[in-house]
């Protein structure tokens, strides 16, 4: 029960993170990230790993949420193995993406 509520929970703040930033984009619009130097670079390599992430991974918690809901634990498991890790991957790479572009290049 523990485990559901945290996941539940889990995807609603997702949820709730991705309409504000698609929210601010609108209103606010894209800002380039400065310069033409390595930082950039890895900024756009991290940037560009992260959107493919964040893509592939909606329809893997669509299905594992599911198979969770449809009590198909077994084959919840299995997807979870993919799931996980490509949700880490997006949310930690969020937070260095953020994190690049407000403090080590800030808007000027």
């Amino acid at each position: 029960a523990l485990h559901a509520r945290l996941m539940i929970s889990a995807i609603a703040v997702g949820v709730v993170f991705l309409s504000l930033y698609v929210l601010a984009f609108v209103l606010i619009g894209h800002r380039r990230f400065p310069g033409d130097d390595w930082v950039r670079a890895v900024f756009l390599l991290i940037l560009g790993t992260h959107e493919l992430c964040a893509v592939i991974v909606v329809p893997l918690i669509v299905r594992t949420v599911y198979l969770a809901l449809r009590e198909r634990f077994d084959e919840h498991r299995r997807i979870v193995r993919y799931t996980y890790p490509v949700w880490l991957y997006v949310a930690v790479t969020g937070v260095v993406i953020y994190w690049m572009n407000n403090h080590v290049r800030p808007p000027g």
